[in-house]
C-alpha cells in the first residue's frame, strides 16, 4: 500500500540527497573546527580543500538527483520562504571564501566558518520542514543535526591533526564535548519520536539509531581514555584518528539512515468513513 492510514516511506529523496546532508554536514563542520583550531603550515590547506570538496560533492549529489538537472537553477529564486533557496545562495559564499582562505587571505577563513554555520542551519531547516515525516519534523531535528555534523567535522580535524603533531588537549576535549551533545540530543530526539511514531516507522528510526550511538559513544570513550591516560605518542595519535574515523562515519551512517530509511510519512488520519446507505 503506497497510501492511506498507514505510513509509508517516502521516496522522493534517495541516498544522493542524504548524500548533500552527509558531505555538506561533515565539510561545513570541518570549516568550523579549522578556524576555530587556528591550524597552521599545511594541514590548513589540505583541511579545507578536504571541506570545500565535501560541500561540492554534496552539492553534485543534490543536483544529480534533480529530474532536470537544469532546472536547478529555479531553486534560487525563493529565498524568502525556502531553506533550500537560502542554502543555494550561501553555497557560492562559502565556497568562494574557503577559496580566499587557501590563497591566504586572513579574513577570509572567519567568513567561511561562518558561512558554514548558516549553510548547516539550513540543511538542518530544510529536513525539519518536511511537516509530513514525524522522524525530521521533529524540532529536535535542528540542534541534531547541526550537533552531528560539528562532531563530524571534529572527527575529521582529529583524523589528520596528531600526524601534523596539531591539537591541544582543549580542542580534544572539545571533540568529546560535542560527542556528548550529540549523543544527549539524539536521545532526546527518539524519546519524543517514540511516543508518536507507528512501529514501522519506529524500527527504521531504531536502525538509525544503531549507527548513530555507536558512532557517538565509542569515540567519546576512546576521548576519555586517551584524555586519562598517558599513552606514547604513537598510540594516542592512532587513537584519535581513530575516534575522528568512527564520529564521521557514525554521523554520515545515521543521516543516510534518516533521509532513506526513517523518512516515513504521517499517513491519513480517518476519524470518521461514510458508510454507504447510512445517512448523514
Amino acid at each position: 500500500m503506497s497510501f492511506g492510514p498507514n505510513p509509508w516511506q517516502q521516496t522522493s529523496w534517495d541516498a544522493r540527497a542524504a548524500g548533500n546532508f552527509i558531505g555538506g554536514g561533515a565539510g561545513c563542520g570541518l570549516l568550523v573546527f579549522t578556524w576555530l583550531a587556528s591550524v597552521q603550515d599545511s594541514l590548513r590547506s589540505v583541511l579545507i580543500v578536504l571541506a570545500l570538496a565535501l560541500v561540492s560533492l554534496g552539492l553534485l549529489c543534490v543536483w544529480a538527483e534533480i529530474g532536470r538537472p537544469w532546472r536547478a537553477i529555479n531553486v534560487i529564486f525563493n529565498p524568502r520562504t525556502s531553506w533550500m533557496s537560502r542554502e543555494a545562495a550561501l553555497a557560492p559564499l562559502l565556497l568562494g571564501s574557503g577559496a580566499l582562505a587557501l590563497f591566504g587571505v586572513a579574513a577570509a577563513l572567519p567568513l567561511a566558518a561562518l558561512l558554514a554555520l548558516g549553510f548547516l542551519y539550513c540543511q538542518a531547516r530544510i529536513l525539519q520542514a518536511a511537516k509530513g515525516i514525524p522522524a525530521w519534523r521533529e524540532p529536535l531535528t535542528v540542534p541534531l543535526l547541526v550537533a552531528t555534523g560539528l562532531a563530524e567535522g571534529a572527527g575529521l580535524y582529529w583524523l589528520f591533526a596528531p600526524w601534523w603533531g596539531q591539537g591541544t588537549n582543549l580542542l580534544w576535549l572539545g571533540f568529546g564535548a560535542l560527542l556528548a551533545l550529540r549523543f544527549v540530543l539524539g536521545v532526546g530526539w527518539y524519546r519524543r519520536l517514540a511516543r508518536q511514531l507507528r512501529p514501522r516507522a519506529l524500527r527504521a528510526v531504531n536502525q538509525a539509531g544503531h549507527a548513530f550511538n555507536a558512532g557517538s559513544l565509542l569515540p567519546l570513550a576512546i576521548v576519555l581514555g586517551v584524555w586519562a591516560t598517558p599513552l606514547a605518542p604513537g598510540w594516542s595519535a592512532a587513537l584519535q584518528a581513530l575516534a575522528g574515523v568512527l564520529a564521521a562515519l557514525g554521523g554520515a551512517a545515521f543521516k543516510f539512515m534518516l533521509v532513506t530509511r526513517a523518512g516515513f510519512n504521517q499517513g491519513f488520519a480517518l476519524p470518521h468513513l461514510p458508510v454507504r446507505g447510512v445517512r448523514r
